[in-house]
């Protein structure tokens, strides 16, 4: 397990995700929470297109921790992007202290028009999105676009707090914006025959069929709730979000767990690059 990640926490903080393999791992300073992450890059022919953030940071004399898996496709501009800039951008609206939710859809907006308009080539390529924002280890905001998804465990019972954004689901959405889905070439559905996901961040040619809404969902973090895991898809082509729970509740320190369902993504032959990252509310 040990050389399955091969990189220490302070240097995957700076590459996010980029090398082919990199783990680490943090705490709370105010509470029990701890995280550990976890990324292995597929066995696509590519750079790694996958990017994490997973941090605490003081804001406003609030404690926030901030958890994020970017899945990018056709590159990894604009996933760099997205870790580099939507947490600022959430956190800099002026209502996100008031109101959360509408504070994080502006904030996904404005990042996917920044995006969008930054040069021709940043938009060409895009990533899904699956956001978490801790705020004094109570509450969570979840928000997400695309498929890479958010679990949460409350005593071992699995909770899935964001939507998979898959084309046959929007299928009308996409038609009414004049665009149509197709499982051709292959077996899977997509977007004009080229996008597997229905929401996502950049995408310029197809950005006027496609939408980046985030879905956003709260929830309370009380005795009850032990565990939150943020993945691409990489791993839940492979695994149900209750085996997920399994694997993680058996193993305490987060950074091992997520290198657990790493590894099991794997063993399960997921070809995709597979990030993972553990929260642990509680010891």
């Amino acid at each position: 397990m040990d050389n399955l990640c091969c990189f220490n926490s302070k240097f995957s903080q700076l590459a996010g995700g980029r090398s082919s393999c990199s783990s680490g791992k943090g705490r709370s300073h105010q509470g029990p929470t701890k995280y550990g992450f976890s990324l292995v890059k597929g066995k696509a022919n590519h750079p790694m297109e996958d990017f994490h953030v997973s941090k605490f940071v003081e804001l406003h004399g609030r404690e926030l921790g901030l958890f994020a898996v970017y899945d990018g496709h056709l590159g990894d501009s604009v996933p760099a992007y997205l870790q580099k800039h939507l947490f600022a951008n959430i956190l800099n609206e002026e209502d996100f202290r008031n109101d959360p939710h509408r504070a994080i859809v502006k904030a996904y907006e404005r990042t996917d028009q920044a995006i969008l308009s930054h040069n021709p080539d940043l938009g060409r390529g895009g990533s899904t999105a699956v956001t978490a924002i801790l705020i004094n280890g109570r509450k969570l905001w979840v928000a997400n676009v695309g498929d890479s998804r958010a679990v949460l465990s409350r005593r071992g019972q699995a909770i899935q707090l964001s939507i998979d954004h898959e084309p046959n689901t929007e299928r009308g959405d996409i038609e009414n914006r004049g665009g149509f889905v197709s499982n051709m070439p292959g077996d899977v559905a997509r977007v004009n025959g080229q996008l597997a996901v229905s929401r996502a961040f950049g995408d310029k040619n197809l950005k006027s069929h496609l939408s980046s809404d985030p879905d956003v969902t709260n929830a309370d973090v009380d005795g009850d709730t032990d565990i939150l895991i943020l993945a691409s898809d990489g791993l839940w082509k492979v695994m149900s979000n209750q085996e997920a729970v399994d694997i993680v509740r058996k193993v305490k320190d987060p950074q091992k767990a997520a290198k657990q369902l790493a590894i099991e993504a794997l063993v399960r032959e997921s070809k995709d690059d597979i990030s993972c990252i553990v929260v642990r509310f509680k010891g």
